[in-house]
Order: C-alpha cells, then structure tokens, then sequence
C-alpha cells in the first residue's frame, strides 16, 4: 500500500521522490512537516496530491499579517435563538492542514497551531476539541523574502519532526513535468490508494518496529554532540531525539523491515534536526553550514555494532 502511495505521489509530483519519500515517512511518523523553499515548486501540489491519495480531508489556509488566531482553531458564536454559544470551526478542523506562509502571520496567530500540532486538539474558551485523525500540519514558508515576515521561534520550529526543500526540477523531469501540464495531468487526477484507516494502522505497526538499546544510544550520542558542538547556539532536544526515533521507525518500516538500522538514523538525522539547531554569530561569520556540521557530528557518533 506504502509503494502504491510512493508510485502515485511520484507520478504527479514529478522528479522528486526522496521528497516524496520523506514526506511519507514523516507521516507514517505521526510529526509535522515544514517546507521552506522559493515559490513555484510545487509545496501546495504535494499536500494537495497527499490528501488525495488518502482520500483525507484537505484544508488551507493562507497566512497574512491580519490573520487571528480565530481564523485556526475557531470561534465560539452566540445563537441569539437558543441563548447558547455554539463552536464554528477553524480552518485546522481538517485531516491535512496546509499553513501557507506561516512566516507572513503574527507570532500570536502562529501560536495558535502549537497545541493542535502537540496534542491533536484545540481548545476554544476553556471546550477541548478532539481534531480528525490522522492530522497532519504541513506548512510552507518563503526563505528569499523578509519584509512583512514573521520568523518561527525555536519553540514552535521544534514541533515540526522534520523541514525539507523541495528544490528545482532536473532538465529530463521539468520537460516531463512540462508534458503532464499539456496533457491535462494535474492534481485533480489523483485517485485514492488508501483511506485514513489505513494510515493509522500503519501508524501502530511504525511503533511496533524494532529499537534496539545500540541504536537508541546511537541516537542520544547524536543529540549529544550537537549540544556539545559550539557553532550551536542551541542543541538538540530531548523532543528532538524522540522525532528522531520515531522517524528512524518510519524509515524502516518503509524500507520492508520491522527493526531499525544504524542507516535508517543517518537517512533522516539531517532533515530531523536540521531547523532545530542555530549557528552562533561568530559561526556565521566563519560561513559555516548547519547540514556540513550536522554530517559532520554523525560521523562522529559511534555505531553500534550488533
């Protein structure tokens, strides 16, 4: 079912199937996903293309600076008939959530996202609503442009399991991309391969997949030497460490396997812990890169044997 959907995902959002693939394994995860790239690639198409292939409930909401928090987890209005305050849904009331330009809304509208995105819920004048499962956030953030923006603060950064850059097309795929435009081959086309049902069953058996005591430590070694690392303002959290776990499951579970790998930690290290580590001043006057750093620190942590 897992191939289907990877086939399916590859077929309309052409050229990129380890985006596809990551995506997937940050969903069979249960985490969040942030996109940051420039405009054009097609981050709207491949959340659109993910709900469809589910046959999820797919919503979106386009973030500006006059955006409240209202508009995300909903109100409560009064019904002037009953002398009752009835809830009216916000835009997160959805399966597969698309924040687009999450970066362009107000520090308090972003944080409105923060308890759907850790507890699966929201609460609106002290009433806790369960939100539809599986739920998943996919947000989407311009990194070329500054005015009018609002950047992520750490602590709402560290809720996404993992942030990926779709990037250009190469030449062959773009022409084929080209070709599926002309031909009427768009996102309208997707079919269902699965159903949230399946998801969540999916989900149980991630859990289910093998950690041993070396690649757990493996893990911790990681996030260890990247609260050790100076260019770091800030290291890793134990949150972190946990997405990483989680998302090394995933990977295994995708790759046909129900026990994790020293290389299945090494897949999704860089794109788990990526947006969670900031470079000094002095290292970014150095020029130095967090992915280089990163690859780097995994070099560095001792492989477990068995």
């Amino acid at each position: 079912m897992m191939d289907a959907l990877k086939k399916q995902m590859c077929e309309y959002f052409v050229g990129k199937e380890s985006v596809a693939e990551n995506v997937l394994i940050c969903l069979l995860a249960g985490g969040h996903l942030l996109l940051e790239d420039v405009p054009g690639v097609g981050k709207t198409t491949l959340a659109r293309i993910l709900a469809k292939s589910m046959e999820c409930d797919f919503g979106r909401i386009q973030f500006t600076p006059d955006t409240l928090p209202g508009d995300v987890v909903g109100t409560s209005v009064y019904n002037a008939k009953t002398g009752e305050f009835t809830y009216r849904e916000g835009a997160v009331m959805h399966q597969i959530l698309l924040a687009d330009e999450i970066n362009r809304t107000s520090p308090k509208t972003q944080a409105s996202l923060l308890e759907a995105m850790a507890e699966g819920s929201v609460t609106v004048d002290g009433k806790t609503y369960p939100l539809p499962q599986p739920f998943m956030v996919i947000a989407t953030q311009n990194p070329v442009e500054f005015l009018g923006t609002y950047p992520l603060p750490e602590a709402q950064m560290d809720r996404f399991m993992m942030r990926l850059s779709v990037g250009y097309p190469e030449a062959s795929e773009e022409f084929r991309l080209a070709r599926n435009f002309l031909s009427g081959k768009t996102v309208e086309g997707v079919t269902g391969v699965c159903k949230a049902e399946d998801i969540l069953k999916m989900r149980e058996s991630v859990e289910k997949v093998t950690l041993s005591d070396g690649v757990v430590r493996y893990v911790q070694d990681i996030v260890r030497l990247t609260r050790e690392e100076k260019s770091f303002v800030l290291g890793a959290s134990p949150r972190a460490m946990l997405a990483l776990l989680r998302a090394s499951q995933a990977k295994a579970y995708l790759s046909g396997r129900d026990f994790v790998k020293p290389d299945d930690v090494k897949a999704v290290a860089v794109i788990v812990l990526h947006h969670r580590l900031t470079l000094t001043p002095e290292a970014k006057i150095r020029k130095e890169e967090v992915d280089r750093l990163l690859k780097e620190l995994i070099l560095k942590a001792k492989v477990p044997m068995e």
